[in-house]
């Protein structure tokens, strides 16, 4: 996909996610971490990626996000699809630079922080 397909894309499920029932959201989110974490470490990384880069530059998208139980949902993956996923999520966010990474932590719960163990 091109840069701008991505982003319209990202953009939407930003968009779409706090009005989404959470019950239906959580369905939908924990699915799509199970993929993910079948998928190459590169395509992981490539979807988190342009994920966190947004929510960095733009942190006001993801303030109305039920982010408790979006973590809830994380945690309710098998072990082995967790230690994928914050794999994936450590590499991005060390590769942040130091204004990004700044703001991505005043969005992110501090249990989060704990749990992806960022």
């Amino acid at each position: 996909m091109s840069l701008s397909d991505k982003m319209e894309i990202i953009n939407n499920a930003l968009q779409a996610g706090p009005i989404i029932p959470f019950d239906k959201f959580s369905k939908l989110f924990k699915t799509w971490l199970e993929i993910l974490s079948i998928l190459s470490e590169e395509q992981r990384i490539n979807m988190f990626t342009t994920y966190i880069n947004e929510i960095a530059e733009h942190p006001q998208k993801i303030i109305l996000f039920n982010l408790d139980g979006i973590l809830e949902v994380y945690l309710s993956l098998n072990p082995v699809e967790k230690d994928t996923i914050s794999t994936s999520v450590k590499k991005i966010i060390g590769s942040l630079e130091d204004d990004k990474k700044k703001k991505l932590f005043l969005t992110i719960p501090d249990r989060a922080r704990i749990e992806l163990g960022i």
